[in-house]
């Protein structure tokens, strides 16, 4: 699938970038371009990878389209990582991540149209489901955008097939709650939970790396990927960090604005349109009669139970499984 590609990652410095370049340059892949803004991150990441010929690094932002078109010339794949992520930061800079989240997803899709890329894929995630703060509403937006761009009929002019995945915060990746409450548990100093019951999706980096790449194929344009996951609660992960590093004291705080108890992969109107397997379900369109998706999906089938999938009605993992989780994340000085 990645053989001799040239492959773009937008947003490429941040910990998923690093771990899908790491991942794909074990493939035959003939280069990977690292598209981001930041310089500094840029020069880290190079010293991440020394004498690899293989990367390109591209300073750029997506919502500079001149700069787009000359990075992604000749490109055959693009994953799409670049976003303003930060909760607080967007909901205080609301245009500023209209500028990113979303019109820099435009100049993405349009650079592919015009470049004939073959596949572009967007990285997601469940606060694009009934969004309740601004970071999630431009998210749900980065979707649409994705899964509508696929709809020129004219697949010769207009070949780049779209598609998106979506899951919830990877454990141990930057600014996430494992290495926030690692860091405090290790100065002795109080971590701070904002409800008991708060409960999330769980995911390691390398489960969502696989289920990313695993995704492109089966893609037949405009669909959406979400993986069947467990879930922990807040308490049990502060407990299996208590177990690990030793214990601190916490204070149950206020639930933050924008913030939900649980995490919501896929809503309850979105599973008539949606198709599983054992591993994950695809979110269509919605526009093809039964056995058009059969012959689209064959390994899947329409979702018989209309539920949300959401972390507070899933399986949740022990706290035995969670210290298996985190312990490679801790002993491999991620944090």
């Amino acid at each position: 699938m990645f053989d001799n590609k040239k492959i773009l990652i937008t947003g490429g410095t941040g910990s998923l970038g690093q771990a899908l370049t790491k991942r794909l340059l074990a493939e035959n892949v003939d280069n990977i371009r690292i598209f981001s803004r930041n310089e500094n991150n840029q020069i880290l990441m190079r010293r991440m990878f020394p004498n690899e010929d293989k990367l390109r690094f591209h300073i750029g932002d997506i919502r500079d389209k001149e700069r787009l078109l000359r990075s992604m010339n000749d490109v055959d794949i693009v994953f799409h990582t670049a976003a303003l992520k930060h909760v607080d930061v967007v909901e205080y800079n609301p245009f500023e991540a209209v500028n990113t989240n979303v019109l820099g997803t435009q100049n993405i899709i349009d650079v592919c149209h015009e470049l004939k890329v073959k596949v572009a894929i967007a990285i997601g995630t469940d606060k694009a489901v009934s969004p309740l703060n601004v970071y999630g509403a431009t998210k749900l937006l980065t979707e649409k955008l994705f899964t509508s761009a696929s709809n020129y009929m004219d697949k010769i002019q207009y070949p780049t097939k779209f598609a998106a995945i979506r899951y919830g915060n990877v454990l141990g990746s930057n600014g996430s709650v494992v290495p926030r409450f690692a860091e405090l548990i290790r100065l002795k100093k109080n971590i701070e939970i904002t409800d008991p019951e708060m409960t999330r999706f769980t995911i390691t980096m390398e489960d969502a790396l696989e289920f990313i790449l695993s995704s492109m194929p089966k893609s037949k344009g405009a669909d959406i990927f979400v993986p069947k996951l467990k879930a922990y609660n807040i308490m049990d992960l502060k407990d299996a960090l208590f177990e690990m590093l030793g214990e601190t004291d916490y204070k149950i705080t206020k639930i933050r604005p924008g913030e939900k108890l649980a995490e919501v992969l896929i809503g309850m109107d979105e599973m008539r349109n949606t198709m599983e397997s054992d591993s994950d379900y695809i979110i269509t369109q919605g526009i093809d009669d039964n056995d058009t998706l059969k012959k689209k999906y064959p390994t899947h089938k329409k979702v018989n139970e209309r539920k949300m999938f959401s972390s507070d009605n899933v399986e949740k993992v022990s706290k035995k499984e969670l210290i298996e989780m985190i312990e490679p994340i801790i002993n491999g000085n991620i944090l």
